[in-house]
């Protein structure tokens, strides 16, 4: 197999559609997934204070609630993806969306500090395996010219749920505390169970021996710098999103945090529908573009000085260039791995992962040996050497002409 071939999915099915509009109650269920793990990795942001005063900690200790999601994550995406090759699809979603649903309803009941810890791990390895599957799920329902737009209604669950999922989880973690936000999340899992069950089509996995080890797949054209990319630019996103409330407070403008926040998040949906529209066609000029928006918004905030409409401006280029790149970079590393795409997507969600993790501490270290404007300087130094890398992968990884893909709709 060729490695810009046209990544491995099943044709075999017959329920696969052969036609041109996208499956949005399949899609949606998916995106809805996407939603909840991404929602319930940040939710603990929201109502911090109560859940460390509840359980008896500090608010620094109740904080390792999201990082040790995202260690469960990082640590097991890649060999429970690996295990679970040959399940059907629909089994597997059910069961890894089952699992979250228990973990999130320890969580709500737990007395113990101990305990929580060990849910929210265990929700971030249901979460990761989600993860690794998603996108090839999404892919599987449509022909090839649909592919991109696909994984784009799936991805948008992540900034629905920073820009509207985390205010709501905090204002319902301030009226009626914080176990019943969590325990909401685990009521949305089980009708998401159901919604899943009788709506979304199956589709096979991969038969035995067929997953690419990890060195061979991270041998293939392309995949090293969608993987880099990926690390990187998420760790630049998540340095200053992390920490985003103590720089607005800290420069003194007079900015509201929500309304920064608001401003990104809608800029993030408006992002990833022209991603939507055009990925099939451009995804290395969107790339660039992303990189670029991003950079600006970080350099913008950096020498605002006092200026509140600037704070709000770079706040609504940071989200318009930020909206689309998970869809982005999943999309181009699925296209690198050819065959291999289940195990680069496994990759990509544990260094994904690993870059969320990394941010918080990344952050921490800038505040304390530097100042909160470091936050916003970090963002343009680590996306000079993503743009150089996405510039070079002219020929894989980021092609200008995705592989397999015409203006006739290859693959329908």
């Amino acid at each position: 197999m060729r490695p810009d071939a046209t990544p491995h999915v099943p044709t075999t099915d017959a329920s696969r559609p052969p036609g041109r509009r996208l499956p949005l109650t399949s899609l949606l269920a998916l995106a809805t997934a996407v939603f909840i793990t991404s929602l319930t990795e940040t939710l603990p942001a929201g109502v911090l204070p109560a859940m460390s005063a509840d359980l008896g900690v500090g608010e620094s200790a109740m904080g390792q609630s999201v990082t040790v999601y995202a260690l469960g994550t990082a640590l097991t995406a890649i060999p429970l993806a690996a295990a679970t090759a040959g399940w059907r699809r629909k089994r597997l979603l059910l069961a890894a969306m089952g699992a979250f649903a228990v973990a999130n309803t320890v969580t709500a009941v737990s007395p113990d500090y101990v305990l929580t810890m060990t849910a929210r791990f265990a929700a971030g390895v249901a979460a990761g395996l989600v993860w690794a599957m998603l996108v090839g799920y999404a892919r599987a329902l449509v022909p090839a010219h649909l592919q991109g737009r696909a994984v784009a209604v799936v991805m948008a669950g992540i900034p629905i749920a920073l820009s509207l999922g985390v205010p709501a989880g905090a204002l319902l973690g301030g009226t009626l505390g914080w176990r019943v936000a969590f325990a909401l999340m685990s009521v949305v899992s089980v009708v998401l169970l159901g919604w899943i069950l009788a709506l979304v089509p199956d589709r096979p996995g991969r038969g035995p021996g067929a997953r690419t080890p990890l060195l061979r797949t991270l041998a293939l054209p392309g995949v090293g710098a969608v993987l880099f990319v990926t690390l990187v630019f998420v760790l630049a996103h998540t340095v200053l999103y992390t920490y985003i409330a103590a720089f607005v407070l800290r420069i003194g403008t007079g900015a509201s945090v929500d309304l920064v926040l608001l401003v990104f998040g809608i800029a993030s949906l408006v992002g990833i529908a022209v991603v939507g529209a055009r990925i099939d066609r451009r995804l290395r000029t969107l790339t660039v573009a992303s990189t670029l928006l991003v950079a600006v918004a970080g350099t913008l905030l950096a020498v605002s000085a006092g200026d509140t409409v600037a704070v709000y401006v770079a706040a609504a280029l940071w989200g318009l260039g930020w909206g689309g790149v998970p869809t982005l970079l999943q999309t181009a590393v699925a296209d690198a791995g050819g065959d291999a795409a289940d195990t680069a997507q496994s990759m990509l969600v544990t260094l994904w992962n690993v870059a969320m993790a990394g941010g918080g501490a990344v952050g921490g270290v800038l505040l304390t040996r530097l100042d909160h404007t470091s936050f916003a300087w970090s963002v343009p130094v680590l996306l000079v050497p993503v743009l150089v890398v996405v510039l070079a992968a002219r020929t894989h990884g980021f092609p200008a002409l995705r592989a397999g893909r015409s203006s006739h709709g290859a693959g329908s």
